[in-house]
């Protein structure tokens, strides 16, 4: 298994540079921050792919209560160009071999885990030795005994873990969620949810390599996933999926995975993820009515409108900036997050189903 995750590490760190030539339970932790002694905690971003580069490290130049201090690559070429763009300085710059040396780098508060799924245990474990709170990217991890140790690693380090639930943040979903609580147009009947696009890419990229968690459902699907959870504001209890993969570059993982969920009471969840087609909707059925939202996962733009003529249209800067800031001032201010651990542990789970529903063919109970 450890020859296993070097050569995914390796293809992946490979794949990178290529990339990149061609392109482009809240605790007292042993570090926490303390009001007055530092008003903003520092982020190393683990991982200097598309989503760390064109969306992470931007946003955190709009944060408020946490900034990018440092950074941790296997790509020596990257180096230079951010510390130029971002003025790290040469001791924040980590690669994977000796990131366990953050312990001790007072500049690094929070480490962000921004790698292929595959990685994600084995670095959010690193960071929580070194006695770092750990924000890592969605889902967890591969599967739910993964999540567990993730979980039981921070616990153990004292120190907090948050999921990047990015959606779990942005107003207008906050506004859905509270209404799975308020129930404003009754019981909720029936729920619907697709997230998808069109992934054009021919050439080898980790999310098309089954060791690394390629596939839609461990990508895109999870948008729809937890959607279908935060709406109903339940846990499913069985789930019956099928997958689909019609273009080569799938033929090894999942393109498309469609699943429905079963919840306690009744209600039924339609869902599917993609990456052969754009799905952009979330469509909620009530007894006494209905809401949307359309697009419900997309970085900007998400609006609905409901069944009374209501329109969901609040608006935000930057998601990403949101959810970041959200947790650093949890960290600040020794509040619980907002997605630990716990809740990618949840999805997994769920995912896990998922994935033994579709290949045994079968309705399978979720545990």
């Amino acid at each position: 298994m450890k020859k296993l995750i070097t050569l995914s590490r390796r293809r992946f760190i490979q794949a990178g540079a290529a990339a990149f030539a061609t392109a482009t339970l809240p605790s007292m932790a042993a570090n926490l921050v303390l009001p007055g002694k530092k008003r903003k905690l520092g982020v190393a971003l683990v991982g200097l792919g598309n989503y760390s580069s064109n969306l992470l490290a931007p946003a955190l130049q709009l944060t408020q209560h946490c900034y990018l201090a440092g950074i941790v690559t296997g790509s020596p070429e990257k180096i230079p160009v951010w510390q130029k763009k971002y003025a790290i300085p040469e001791s924040n710059v980590y690669n994977y071999e000796n990131m366990h040396t953050i312990a001790d780098n007072d500049d690094i508060d929070v480490v962000y885990i921004v790698l292929p799924n595959s990685m994600h245990k084995e670095y959010s474990l690193i960071a929580a030795d070194a006695g770092k709170h750990v924000w890592c990217e969605k889902p967890m991890a591969l599967n739910a005994a993964e999540c567990r140790a993730i979980i039981d690693g921070c616990r153990k380090n004292k120190v907090k873990l948050s999921i990047g639930y990015r959606m779990q943040h942005e107003p207008n979903t906050r506004v859905i969620m509270q209404m799975a609580k308020d129930k404003p147009y009754g019981e909720i009947k029936n729920i619907v949810a697709g997230a998808g696009f069109l992934d054009r890419r021919e050439t080898y990229h980790w999310r098309q390599d089954k060791s690394m968690g390629g596939g839609a459902m461990y990508d895109i699907g999870i948008y729809a996933l937890n959607a279908a959870r935060y709406v109903s504001a339940q846990e499913p209890v069985a789930v019956t999926a099928h997958s689909e993969s019609r273009r080569k570059q799938y033929k090894d993982v999942d393109e498309t995975m469609h699943f429905t969920l079963e919840f306690p009471g009744g209600l039924t969840a339609e869902c599917q993820g993609s990456f052969a087609q754009n799905l952009l909707d979330l469509d909620v059925e009530c007894e006494k009515g209905w809401y949307r939202m359309s697009p419900f996962w997309t970085y900007t733009g998400v609006q609905g409108s409901t069944s009374d003529g209501r329109k969901l249209n609040l608006s935000i800067d930057n998601e990403q900036a949101r959810q970041m800031d959200d947790d650093a001032l949890a960290i600040l201010s020794g509040k619980p997050v907002m997605a630990p651990g716990e809740e990618g542990l949840r999805d997994m789970t769920v995912i896990d189903a998922i994935y033994k529903s579709a290949s045994e063919k079968k309705r399978v109970v979720i545990s």
